[in-house]
């Protein structure tokens, strides 16, 4: 699964009992951004009117959009994380012995100077769950 398909209801889930618990959960949290966000903004009540019985798809796919890459910072960045295994080697040591190792600093490679430091690890989360 991926956290993006999760967030925005896209997730095929299969296999795993939690999903209408999980689900559940997320329409409230939607629901909660969505009654903020129309008290604030009226005519977000147009734009998200959910028409799928609490789901927010458009609420929530644009939330992922906002926010997505400071997600992706907070799962890779996190001193709380240290030693979670969610991520595999990917930085080249070849220099030093042909072998590859997790990035350490600010979940980059080469002390986040690179031209991609700021970029977010993978983008697979805009291809569909069937194609990975």
């Amino acid at each position: 699964a991926d956290i993006g398909d999760i967030v925005r209801g896209k997730d095929l889930f299969i296999g795993n009992n939690k999903r209408d618990k999980l689900e559940k959960q997320l329409q409230k949290y939607f629901n909660n951004i969505y009654e903020n966000l129309v008290r604030e903004k009226s005519q977000a009540k147009d734009h998200y009117q959910d028409k799928n019985g609490g789901n927010f798809f458009k609420l929530r796919e644009d939330w992922w959009t906002a926010n997505r890459e400071t997600v992706w910072k907070a799962m890779t960045c996190s001193d709380e994380l240290t030693g979670a295994s969610y991520f595999h080697a990917t930085c080249s040591d070849s220099h030093r012995s042909e072998t590859f190792s997790q990035a350490k600093d600010k979940c980059r490679c080469d002390g986040a100077k690179s031209a991609n430091a700021d970029q977010v690890p993978t983008y697979f989360d805009y291809v569909p769950q069937c194609l990975r």
